[in-house]
């Protein structure tokens, strides 16, 4: 939400004031009678990717006067301009994570002949790994397009249920449909929209939606105005914000739609929290249990994913801020309306012990209502201590610095592709703005252990919050992801610098976890065997094997065998009666695949020691059993040998979480 409206919205709301707008017309006025008038006087100008020849929206072109424009959906502009047209006229061009080249003094742009009804195409560098495709909501998405002529994808290309702006996209699939849910949402006919929640609903291209790569088309729940509907209504003052929405059944096999709602006092201060229910017959959502701030031990409840645990179906929450994997309910109408039945995963004991260090062998999942008992139903001192515990260890780590990352906010899912759980968050402060910058992670676990991260979305001095991977619309097993985020000047910007008709709206990115610069090293798990021989696994054979009680850390990162690219060094892994576990460059078993990649002996030279080692062989001088280390071994059993086997990642977390017995559910066909 804008900074500048919360004073304004707070005083209404707490003073009980309804706000009763000018009635607002169903539809959009009907466009000029000679379109092809005001297409012939315009100029088409299309900035394209130079990697894909797509449009690229939401690329800056400014003239020398300093009149900005900014391209579509498409990456066009229709530009009409007295006084420059027919005229040679300078524009520079810029847009996030994009690039055009310098001229011969310094500037990025170029010199266009504006003929009206002429066109030119301008292609641009893309820096970001992800490729941005269009704005999913607000006004003017397809503007220029419309003006020009061209054909666009959606039903309402211009304004669709008279948004101009939301935030924080929300989504859940249930009885057949795609529900979108955003907060705070703008209109046109005054500066404060409302604040209790807008939906819609898409169709999957299965179903014969839109292809991801062309656009959503979004169907508005409206009011009698035309203006999108307030979704989560409530008679008492406050903003009503709600996240983790999920479906369950009931004892009688009944669907039902859930969420976790706050009213707040301010973007800080929650007046209570509670679940909510969907009602079919009113499109809305009404309260099923209205309780104090401290209603759940984690107050946001993030987005919600499908998991298989033995018998049991669970939600897990990526509770954000920072962003993991701490809280989880049973998927059933009993469980989920029951505050008491929600798990944490903590290490967390009783109030007198809890400032201990959170050893790993005590996580465990635990109820709520158990832990409080423990706690002695000190509940705001339990809440303070959990988010304590999981700010210390809720890091992810730069794989080109391996400075550590702090995830504000995002999703996590299962990838086919991978076979990973993957991480779609924002950083918070970040360099280039404070909460505008993405990265991508992956880990074995929905847990964890999270380890090395890469960059794929920077914006310069602006914002892109909250945001969120789209499983649904997955491509190509997994290889293409859909990920949308809200696009602001809130927190990371300033309103001078605000983006005529982006500012405040959610725009989609693409992503294919096929780039190389995505093949990020993973963890390489030390295991302990009955007769003490350590044996060195990726998380794959550790699932497989079902040896998670004897794993004892891990020492190392490495690259994968279906990750490895050019340059890298094939490790073996054998075994003997007489040494057990042996880590070789080579093998004598033609079958033998590598156990994983590692980088050539010199690799520190070339790349950033702070993250990569040299990896020893030790010996031990009893037995005769290897161990493998980027540390060097202290006990005096151990024998260095004397060259590395090759350069590995270090382990950059000081703790390994994880959740073998956690296999992905998809809740959506």
């Amino acid at each position: 939400m804008h900074k500048r409206t919360i004073l304004v919205i707070s005083l209404i709301l707490c003073a009980g004031f309804l706000l009763n707008p000018p009635s607002l017309q169903a539809s959009d006025a009907v466009l000029p009678e000679k379109m092809d008038t005001l297409k012939k006087l315009c100029f088409q100008i299309k900035v394209v990717d130079e990697q894909t020849g797509r449009g690229v929206p939401l690329i800056e072109l400014k003239t020398t006067n300093l009149i900005s424009y900014f391209t579509d959906s498409h990456g066009t502009i229709a530009f009409y301009e007295p006084g420059l047209m027919n005229r040679e006229v300078f524009f520079f061009i810029s847009g996030h994570g994009y690039e055009y080249p310098k001229d011969g003094f310094g500037f990025r742009g170029k010199r266009i002949l504006l003929k009206p009804g002429n066109s030119a195409t301008i292609k641009v560098k893309r820096i970001n790994i992800a490729e941005r495709l269009y704005r999913i909501t607000g006004q003017g998405i397809y503007r220029d397009s419309v003006i020009l002529g061209n054909p666009v994808p959606l039903n309402n290309p211009v304004i669709n249920g008279l948004v101009t702006g939301q935030d924080s996209v929300q989504t859940c699939w249930y009885k057949d449909k795609l529900y979108w849910f955003w907060g705070d949402t703008a209109r046109p006919s005054y500066p404060l929209g409302h604040f209790a929640m807008a939906g819609a609903v898409s169709s999957l291209p299965a179903q014969g939606g839109l292809d991801p790569a062309a656009g959503i088309d979004l169907h508005y729940f409206t009011d009698e105005n035309g203006f999108s509907k307030k979704m989560a209504p409530l008679p008492e003052p406050g903003m009503i914000w709600v996240d983790g929405f999920f479906s369950v059944e009931d004892a009688a096999g009944e669907q039902h739609m859930l969420a976790i709602f706050a009213r707040m006092k301010s973007l800080a201060e929650a007046l209570e929290r509670g679940i909510m229910q969907y009602k079919e017959d009113i499109n809305q959502f009404v309260p099923i249990i209205r309780a104090d701030p401290e209603f759940l031990l984690f107050n946001t409840a993030g987005h919600p994913f499908g998991i298989n645990n033995g018998n049991n179906r669970y939600y897990y929450f990526a509770t954000a801020f920072p962003l993991s994997t701490r809280m989880r309910i049973k998927a059933s109408w009993e469980s989920a309306t029951n505050p008491n039945e929600f798990e944490v995963f903590t290490a967390l004991s009783d109030p007198d012990q809890h400032a201990d260090p959170p050893f790993e062998s005590k996580l465990r999942w635990i109820s709520a209502g158990k832990l409080l008992e423990i706690w002695k139903s000190k509940k705001s001192e339990l809440i303070q201590a959990l988010q304590k515990e999981k700010e210390s260890n809720s890091f992810l780590y730069d794989i080109e610095t391996g400075s550590a990352v702090m995830p504000h906010g995002g999703s996590i899912y299962w990838n086919p592709y991978r076979r990973k759980w993957i991480m779609i968050t924002v950083q918070a402060g970040g360099t280039s703005s404070f909460l505008g910058e993405v990265w991508y992670a992956e880990a074995d676990t929905p847990l964890g252990p999270w380890g090395y991260a890469r960059k794929v979305v920077t914006h310069d001095c602006y914002s892109f919050y909250n945001p969120k991977h789209h499983p649904y619309l997955d491509q190509q097993e997994g290889r293409l992801i859909y990920f949308e985020g809200t696009y602001s000047h809130t927190f990371s910007g300033t309103p001078e610098k605000a983006t005529p008709r982006y500012d405040y709206n959610q725009i989609m990115y693409r992503l294919d976890l096929s780039d190389e610069r995505l093949h990020l090293p993973v963890p390489v798990y030390e295991t302990n065997s009955p007769q003490q021989n350590p044996q060195y696994l990726l998380g794959k054979d550790v699932r497989l094997k079902g040896i998670d009680p004897e794993i004892v850390g891990v020492p190392f990162y490495a690259i994968s065998p279906e990750r490895a690219y050019d340059g890298l060094v094939p490790i073996y892994q054998t075994s003997s009666a007489a040494q057990g576990f042996q880590l070789k460059k080579t093998s004598t078993d033609n079958s033998l695949a590598p156990l994983f990649f590692g980088l050539p002996e010199n690799a520190t030279k070339q790349n950033n020691e702070s993250i990569v080692a040299p990896l020893y062989e030790y010996t031990n001088t009893r037995t005769g059993t290897k161990r493998y280390s980027v540390k060097i071994l202290s006990e005096t059993d151990w024998l260095k040998g004397t060259a590395p086997l090759c350069q590995v990642w270090k382990n950059p977390s000081p703790s390994v979480l994880t959740d073998w017995k956690a296999n992905p559910w998809k809740p959506w066909p």
